[in-house]
C-alpha cells in the first residue's frame, strides 16, 4: 500500500473515532459523526489532511460491503408472506413520495447556485429513503420493532430497499434515458437476478454446506460469491453497487446467512467508516442558501412521510396509532440516500450544491428524528386527537365500539401479550366455563383474529386511552387484570392506569404488573390488591390469585405478600 494512502487512512480513521465519541456522549447518530469528521479533516472544507479522490478506491468497498448486508437482510420469503398492510404502505409510500416530492424539488433546485441536470429527481427519490440505522436502533432501544406499528415501519424499509435496488440499475442510463436502453437494462437486471437465485437454488447449498463445517471459509465464500456477483453486474454495464445487493439477497433465505452477517459486520464497518469519512471530504462549508434549502427539506420529508405513509396504512385497515407511529419513525432522510447521491455525482447527474442539499437533510433530520422516535407516542397523542376533531375516525375505537357487548364480564384483561396468553391458558385450566365472562383489551389486529378464532371476547383499542376503557365497559367488570409491565406499556404506565380504573370501577378488584419490588409497593399503597411481578410469580400462581380474587377482596394474601417483599433483601431491585 502506497504510504500516502496508508497515512490517510490513519488520520480518516482517527478523526472518525474522536467524532464517534463525541456523538455518543451527545447520544446522537454516529453516522452524522463520520461526516463531520470527514469534513474537519477533508481537502473540500477542513484542514486538507485527507483528500477523497486518494482513499475513495478503498473506501467503495465499504459501499460495496453494505449494500450485501442490506441484501442479506431482505427476506424475500416474508415478503411473500407480507399481510395487506406492509404490501399496500411499503409498495405505495416510495412511488408517492417521489412523486409528490418531484414539484417541491424542482422549486428547491431552482434556487441552488448551480444546477445538475437531474437535481430535483435526485432530491425527490433521496427525501422518500429512510434510515433504517437509526430507525432500527432507536426502536430496538424503546422495545417497539415487535409491536404493529415497528413490523409496518420495518416492513416500509424493505420496500424501500428494493425501490433504491430499482433505480441503481437505471441509475447509469438517466444520461440518456431511451426506452430500449431502459428496457435493456431492465433484462440485465432480471438475468442477473434471475441467474444469482438459481445458483442460491442449486448450486451455492452445496458449496456453503460444505463451508460451513470450518466457519471461516463460511464468511470466505460468502465474500467470493458477493465479489463474483459484483464482477457481473461491471461486465453487463450495471453498478457494482447493484451486484451486491443481489448477491446478499440470493443469501437471505439460507440457514448460514445471519451467521455470514455476524462475520462479515467488522470487515464492513471498518470500510464503511472510510466511506463516509470519505464522503465527509466532498462535503463544503453551507451556505446561508444550502441551509436554508436543507431546512426546507427537512419539513417536507416529516410531512410527506404523513401523506404518504399513514393514509396508506389506514385505509388498510388499521387505527390512528398503526398509522401515525409509522409515519413519524420514518421521518429522516437514509443512508442509502447518501449512496444513491454520491454515485449520482460521479456520474455527473448531480451538482455539488444539490449533493450538499442531500448530506444537510439527512444531518437535520437524524437529529430531529432521534428526538422524535423517542417520543413518538406524545407526538401520535397530539396528532390523534387533532385528527379525531377534523373528524378522521378512529377504525380501533370506531371498530371497539361497534362490537362491544353492552353487558360487563366477570374478568377484564389489559394488553395480551406471551405473560397474558398463559395466564389465560391457566384460568380456562382452572375453570372451563370462564371463557364467555372473560373479555380482554388490546390494539393488535393480529392478536384480535387470533382471540375471535379461539372464540374469545377482544375489543381493539389502545388500554392508555379512558375512552377505551369506558368503551370496554371496565366499570362493569368484577376482576381487571394488567399483565403488561411499565416498560412495555405507552402513553401510561401500570399507576396510571390504576388511577383511572378505581374512578371507573370502584367495586373491582385490580391486578396489577410491576418489574421491580419497589413499584409493586407503590401499586399495593396506591390501592391495587395484587401485584404480579413476573420473576418472583409463575402463570399458575397468577391464575389462582385472580380467581380468587373474584370471590374476595384479596385482604389476607395481599397482606402476607407485602410482608414478604419487604423481608426480601435483592441486591438488584
Amino acid at each position: 500500500m502506497h504510504p500516502a494512502l496508508l497515512t490517510q487512512i490513519a488520520i480518516a480513521l482517527v478523526a472518525a473515532t474522536v467524532a464517534a465519541f463525541g456523538a455518543q456522549r451527545l447520544r446522537q447518530p454516529i453516522l452524522i459523526a463520520l461526516l463531520l469528521g470527514g469534513m474537519v479533516v477533508g481537502d473540500t472544507a477542513g484542514v486538507g489532511l485527507v483528500h477523497g479522490d486518494t482513499i475513495e478506491p478503498v473506501a467503495e468497498l465499504g459501499l460495496i460491503l453494505m449494500l450485501f448486508m442490506i441484501g442479506l437482510e431482505i427476506d424475500l420469503k416474508k415478503l411473500r408472506e407480507s399481510g395487506r398492510t406492509l404490501l399496500a404502505t411499503g409498495g405505495l409510500q416510495f412511488p408517492l413520495g417521489v412523486l409528490l416530492g418531484l414539484p417541491v424539488c424542482w422549486a428547491l433546485a431552482q434556487a441552488l447556485a448551480t444546477r445538475g441536470p437531474y437535481d430535483a429527481l435526485y432530491l425527490s427519490i433521496a427525501f422518500a429513503l429512510s434510515s433504517t440505522t437509526i430507525v432500527v436502533k432507536l426502536l430496538y432501544e424503546k422495545f417497539e420493532l415487535d409491536g404493529l406499528p415497528g413490523r409496518i415501519t420495518l416492513g416500509v424499509l424493505v420496500f424501500q430497499d428494493l425501490w433504491a435496488i430499482l433505480f441503481l440499475g437505471l441509475q447509469p442510463d438517466l444520461a440518456s434515458p431511451k426506452l430500449l436502453g431502459i428496457l435493456l437494462t431492465l433484462a440485465k437486471i432480471a438475468g442477473l437476478v434471475a441467474a444469482s437465485l438459481l445458483a442460491s437454488r442449486f448450486v451455492l447449498p452445496r458449496i456453503f454446506h460444505a463451508f460451513a463445517r470450518q466457519p471461516e471459509f463460511l464468511v470466505l465464500g460468502a465474500l467470493g460469491w458477493c465479489f463474483a456477483v459484483v464482477l457481473g453486474a461491471g461486465a453487463l454495464g450495471l453498478s457494482l453497487e447493484m451486484g451486491a445487493l443481489i448477491a446478499g439477497v440470493a443469501l437471505s433465505t439460507f440457514p448460514y446467512n445471519m451467521d455470514v452477517a455476524a462475520k462479515v459486520i467488522g470487515l464492513r464497518d471498518f470500510f464503511i467508516t472510510l466511506f463516509f469519512v470519505t464522503l465527509g471530504t466532498r462535503i463544503a462549508l453551507p451556505t446561508p442558501a444550502t441551509l436554508g434549502l436543507a431546512v426546507a427539506g427537512t419539513a417536507f420529508v416529516a410531512a410527506s412521510r404523513l401523506l404518504t405513509v399513514a393514509p396508506v396504512a389506514w385505509w388498510a385497515g388499521n387505527g390512528l396509532r398503526a398509522s401515525l407511529l409509522p409515519a413519524i419513525n420514518l421521518a429522516q432522510v437514509s443512508e442509502f440516500s447518501l449512496v444513491i447521491a454520491s454515485i449520482g455525482r460521479g456520474l455527473g447527474h448531480l451538482s455539488p450544491d444539490a449533493f450538499a442539499v442531500i448530506v444537510l437533510t439527512f444531518v437535520l433530520t437524524a437529529l430531529a428524528s432521534t428526538y422524535g422516535i423517542q417520543h413518538n407516542h406524545a407526538i401520535h397523542e397530539r396528532m390523534g386527537d387533532w385528527l379525531l376533531r377534523l373528524g378522521w375516525r378512529d377504525r380501533e375505537q370506531w371498530r371497539a365500539t361497534q362490537q362491544l357487548r353492552a353487558m360487563g364480564k366477570d374478568y377484564v384483561l389489559l394488553g395480551f401479550i406471551r405473560d397474558t396468553s398463559s395466564l389465560l391458558h391457566e384460568l380456562r385450566a382452572l375453570d372451563p366455563s370462564v371463557s364467555p365472562r372473560l373479555k380482554i383489551v388490546d390494539f393488535n389486529p393480529e392478536v384480535h383474529a387470533a382471540l375471535t378464532a379461539a372464540g374469545l371476547s377482544c375489543t381493539y383499542g389502545d388500554i392508555a386511552h379512558p375512552d377505551v376503557l369506558r368503551h370496554a365497559h371496565v366499570g362493569a367488570a368484577e376482576v381487571v387484570v394488567s399483565t403488561i409491565p411499565d416498560r412495555i406499556l405507552r402513553g401510561t404506565t401500570n399507576a396510571r392506569l390504576l388511577e383511572a380504573l378505581k374512578a371507573m370501577a370502584p367495586e373491582a378488584r385490580f391486578v396489577m404488573t410491576s418489574e421491580t419490588i419497589s413499584g409493586a409497593q407503590t401499586l399495593y399503597d396506591a390501592g391495587a390488591h395484587w401485584v404480579h411481578i413476573p420473576r418472583l410469580h409463575d402463570a399458575v400462581h397468577l391464575a389462582r390469585v385472580v380467581r380468587e380474587a373474584k370471590e374476595s377482596d384479596l385482604a389476607d394474601l395481599r397482606r402476607l405478600e407485602r410482608d414478604a417483599l419487604a423481608a426480601r433483601r435483592e441486591v438488584l431491585d
